[in-house]
């Protein structure tokens, strides 16, 4: 039965075999890889990947499309789960403590989230290849001092490395979107040791920082206490500032208020 794609799920499904291809050149899947796919949709590159690694794990919120997925014989070293993958838990996957690879043709209505939990799990993984709309893949692999680079930027380079691939037509996929998409590679890093209350007060400052960014950093951190602070101009505004100086300014500063970090 012909499946028609859902607007609630942000479903765009790849049609073309070639660019298929060079995503699964661009991955480069080893045959003992373990793959978790996110959202595999009819499974074009379920379908090309569970030929080449030993084990690949796919979940997928659309019953129909599970179920179809579920029943194909030829995909025995498949797994498939119908659930949302924000409310699933990593031990579902049946990965064991194995360092597992991420793929994804991610919808743009929840790339950000998705990629927020991945991070907030970056132990269980060792890369994440990702196809995402072009504005967030330039906001993801932005440098600073560009109209791209924000929070997202920061948030995310503190803990991974971002890599655009390659950029997709909306042609390829069926229904077209409206926009263009890149084909990303994220590796988590280990740059910044943060501990919670560390990285609650990096948040926060980054927050503040992006949530005024056209004012200077003295007024838009201007709840925070920044007199042990030297090295850091608060004449600048935020999108000037590296992820480095970013951590500086967040190690070194002082909370007026301080928060309660949940448990």
């Amino acid at each position: 039965m012909k499946h028609r794609a859902r607007k609630q799920w942000g479903q765009n499904f790849l049609k073309d075999s070639n660019l298929l291809n060079k995503l699964v050149a661009l991955i480069d899947p080893k045959p003992e890889d373990l793959i978790l796919e996110i959202g595999p949709g009819k499974g074009a590159l379920t379908k090309k990947l569970s030929q080449k690694v030993s084990k690949l794990t796919a979940v997928e919120i659309d019953e129909r499309l599970y179920s179809t997925l579920a029943s194909q014989k030829e995909l025995t070293n498949c797994t498939f789960i119908n659930d949302d993958f924000l409310q699933t838990s990593w031990s579902e996957y049946g990965f064991g403590s194995q360092g597992i690879r991420v793929v994804g043709n991610i919808p743009y209505n929840i790339t950000s989230p998705i990629i927020f939990e991945l991070l907030k799990n970056r132990s269980k993984w060792k890369d994440a290849h990702l196809m995402v709309q072009k504005e967030v893949a330039d906001r993801l692999a932005a440098k600073s001092g560009g109209k791209e680079y924000g929070r997202l930027t920061v948030m995310v380079q503190s803990q991974a490395d971002v890599e655009k691939l390659i950029s997709i037509p909306p042609d390829v996929f069926v229904p077209k979107p409206k926009v263009d998409s890149i084909f990303i590679c994220i590796k988590p890093h280990s740059r910044y040791e943060m501990d919670k209350n560390m990285y609650a007060r990096f948040d926060a400052v980054v927050r503040a920082a992006f949530g005024q960014r056209r004012k200077m950093l003295r007024n838009s951190l201007a709840d925070f206490d920044l007199t042990k602070v030297k090295s850091i101009d608060f004449d600048r505004r935020p999108e000037t500032l590296s992820v480095d100086e970013f951590v500086l300014l967040s190690n070194k500063i002082g909370w007026i208020n301080p928060v309660e970090i949940p448990s």
